[in-house]
């Protein structure tokens, strides 16, 4: 997405601003939003950017994990085996050096993500609210399916019977949700 102001760079931040009730949605690279003075709503100074905010959230991490400042408690510090990162170094650029980092640094960032994402370590992201019950009854048809075969396998034929009917179930409302919605578009 290419910055609504200069319409050249990318857009790095994105707000949503709800003014007397309206609801707008402004995407900005990083300049134009401390040129427009938007940077104010983080904390005023010039030297923002997505990776002080990555750290940020990094270091309140690190802040519930750390010990006291025990000199003696100091531990050995985690380096990626490929590029020989360091976490600390990735706290301070906010990203990684290598695809390996991931891997490296998994244990460290799981607090980060849930904080990101509202409690939960991976984003589901958004459903539209037009094709969201379809969506929904699909994924949910999904979980099902795939019970429906670990029951197969564990020959609880019974048990099997009473998802394949709420499968079918599931489907025939997702065809009727289809239907509706085709036949309401031409109106």
């Amino acid at each position: 997405m290419i910055c609504q102001e200069c319409n050249e760079r990318p857009a790095t931040l994105h707000f949503t601003k709800v003014v007397n009730g309206e609801k707008s949605e402004v995407h900005l690279c990083e300049r134009c939003a401390y040129e427009k003075g938007e940077m104010s709503l983080f904390n005023g100074s010039a030297g923002f950017s997505i990776n002080d905010l990555l750290g940020g959230l990094l270091n309140g991490a690190n802040a519930f994990t750390q010990s006291s400042h025990n000199p003696v408690a100091h531990k050995e510090e985690l380096r990626c085996p490929k590029c020989h990162m360091v976490y600390q170094q990735f706290v301070e650029i906010g990203r990684f050096g290598c695809a390996e980092c991931y891997s490296t640094f998994r244990n460290h960032l799981g607090p980060v993500l849930r904080r990101l994402h509202s409690g939960n370590l991976v984003h589901t992201g958004k459903i539209p609210k037009k094709a969201g019950g379809n969506m929904k009854l699909k994924k949910r048809i999904e979980e099902l399916k795939a019970r429906l075969q670990e029951l197969i396998q564990q020959e609880e034929f019974e048990d099997a019977a009473g998802i394949r009917d709420e499968i079918r179930a599931l489907e025939k409302e997702m065809n009727a949700n289809r239907d509706h919605q085709e036949g309401g578009e031409g109106i």
